[in-house]
């Protein structure tokens, strides 16, 4: 695809090129070379911008000149997203029922549907137009599904559980587990509380790979629109997760917790049960939060505290040392 082609994809301006250059793929700044594009969004690779043997570079709109060319956006992180989707082409599935798949009398999918090999789709359950459902993957009873589902292999999607449209399960995901609720009895036995209530997914939700959202034992566990969650999150029962919030890999939210829209949870942050996180909150990775926090806040650490504290507190903790040291040194002064 030659250069030029890219540009007005991106919506770029570009700088330092004539445009009929050939661009065959993506690579990363320091293993390009010659017919290859790559991206700067982040301050610590601007060095290796300078030398890169890449036919062209996707930068910010202010980014210093460099003897590539340059593809300047506002945002070089989504236009090298953009980028991505022009040359990689993912397996197209046609439409179709594996012979070994088994679908109940029941149940009700839409046309151009692709069904694989051993998949389950149990009675009652409805699915909209275009869906994938690859090999292995489990639909439980009564579940209800949107248009353009996409489920990898060995997704599952328990009894009762709604799923929106353009909605993406990634290997192992998990909707609508039982959530984790037991009450001890009398002789200190754990009685297991019925998982009566159900999970739902609204549209255009992707859940990685292995990340379970449980179900509620009475009411719902709800997903809301846009929601991007990673790797072995766990979402846990009753929860409720705001439209287009982000919770990256091994995330964990106890029971009752509310997480507010365009909301950031980084790696491994665990947030105790029946919290509320506020809208636009960003949590830095392995934070622990045992209370509530409010919109527009970033926080860190455990107990999570406002991020500038947090950081300032890590400077002090550094120090320790010293300042026992320093504490010793005056405690054996005699005094005078």
């Amino acid at each position: 695809m030659q250069l030029n082609e890219i540009a007005k994809h991106l919506g770029a301006h570009l700088v330092g090129a004539s445009g009929s250059e050939e661009i065959h793929r993506i690579r990363g700044i320091e293993e390009a070379t010659a017919g290859d594009l790559t991206f700067v969004s982040n301050s610590r690779y601007a060095s290796a911008a300078k030398s890169t043997k890449a036919t062209a570079v996707i930068v910010p709109q202010d980014f210093a000149h460099i003897p590539a060319a340059t593809l300047r956006v506002a945002d070089p992180y989504l236009g090298f997203a953009k980028a991505v989707a022009l040359f990689y082409r993912p397996p197209e599935y046609a439409p179709g029922v594996h012979p070994t798949a088994i679908i109940h009398p029941s149940a009700r999918i839409g046309k151009d549907a692709h069904v694989g090999p051993y998949a389950v789709v149990d009675a009652e359950v409805e699915i909209g137009e275009g869906c994938v459902l690859l090999p292995h993957v489990v639909i439980y009873r009564g579940a209800r599904i949107g248009r353009n589902f996409f489920a990898h292999a060995h997704a599952v999607v328990r009894e009762y559980c709604t799923i929106g449209n353009n909605v993406i399960l990634q290997n192992g995901a998990v909707v609508g587990s039982d959530g984790f609720g037991f009450a001890k009895d009398a002789h200190g036995a754990w009685l297991k509380i019925p998982q009566s209530g159900a999970a739902a997914i609204e549209d255009d939700v992707e859940l990685q790979a292995n990340a379970c959202v449980d179900r509620a034992s009475i009411g719902e566990t709800r997903v809301k629109r846009g929601v991007k969650i990673d790797n072995l999150v766990q979402v846990g029962h009753g929860s409720l997760v705001g439209e287009d919030t982000m919770l990256c890999a091994q995330v964990g939210l106890a029971g009752s917790t509310k997480v507010g829209q365009s909301t950031i949870l980084a790696g491994q942050v665990g947030v105790a049960g029946h919290c509320t996180i506020g809208d636009n909150v960003i949590i830095t990775a392995q934070s622990g939060v045992p209370n509530d926090v409010e919109a527009g806040k970033t926080v860190s650490g455990y107990p999570a505290i406002e991020n500038k504290q947090w950081l300032r507190c890590v400077a002090v903790f550094n120090r320790l040392p010293e300042f026992a040291k320093l504490l010793r040194a005056q405690a054996a002064t005699p005094e005078k």
